[in-house]
């Protein structure tokens, strides 16, 4: 299935990495996309999945179902999950017992973003037709650029002093309110029924990415202070001397 709708402007939300891993924090109720992007000179397929749930067809999600397919260089924001050709339904952030996953009986993966990536069989050239490739072009080991997660930002650490991090109820996708979103279908043979990259962004609340030790605050008191964290000479303080 290749997309053929304009993307939207949104903004790239922040992303954490800890121990090998890489993580956004969302909102309840905030919408977000995730934005796809082919860097090669052929096109590929990427299956998606949120919370363990191929975004196409709702299955428990799977490297051998369908997906999206990309033209050479082509990114792509997907908004939510497919209702049709024409359709989507929005994802948004909400409490797990609230996600999709969940109310279709299939918690257990809730809170991870996946891509499995696929190129296509190549098929030779006729003879003397020369093929150059695009300046910059990745090669195999690269075949998704970003799979990045866009949206309302979220929220930030609390000023003054730092309580205790706590816990509250992890974060889901929901099945949201249905919106315009174009695609068409096409024919797309796998070189392999192994994908060649498989992308993963996890996600949660901020203050249980705080609890887990994933995001450590600015106004952390275990955070170290700096000596030399600018340059320059002395300025005015703010309101004046």
């Amino acid at each position: 299935m290749a997309t053929s709708s304009t993307c939207r402007s949104s903004i790239a939300i922040r992303t954490w990495r800890h121990n090998g891993r890489l993580f956004v924090a969302g909102q309840p109720g905030a919408r977000y996309s995730l934005r796809v992007a082919n860097n090669t000179g052929g096109r590929i397929l990427a299956v998606m999945s949120v919370d363990g749930v191929n975004i196409l067809t709702g299955q428990t999600a799977g490297f051998d179902q369908r997906g999206y397919v990309f033209d050479p260089y082509q990114h792509y924001d997907i908004s939510g999950w497919r209702k049709s050709d024409t359709q989507v339904a929005a994802f948004s952030f909400a409490a797990a017992q609230r996600s999709y996953a969940a109310r279709t009986g299939r918690p257990d993966d809730v809170g991870v973003i996946g891509a499995a990536v696929f190129r296509e069989r190549y098929a030779p050239p006729p003879p003397m037709v020369e093929q150059r490739a695009r300046p910059g072009a990745a090669d195999a080991a690269s075949e998704v650029e970003e799979l990045v997660t866009q949206g309302r930002r979220a929220q930030s650490a609390p000023s003054g002093r730092l309580a205790a991090p706590q816990r509250e109820e992890r974060l889901g996708t929901a099945h949201g309110a249905r919106e315009w979103s174009s695609v068409t279908q096409v024919a797309f043979e796998r070189a392999s029924s192994r994908p060649d990259q498989i992308a993963r962004i996890e996600y949660d609340t901020y203050r249980n990415l705080v609890a887990a030790g994933v995001i450590r605050p600015p106004n952390d008191p275990g955070r170290r202070p700096r000596p030399f964290p600018g340059s320059g000479y002395v300025p005015d303080p703010p309101g004046g001397s």
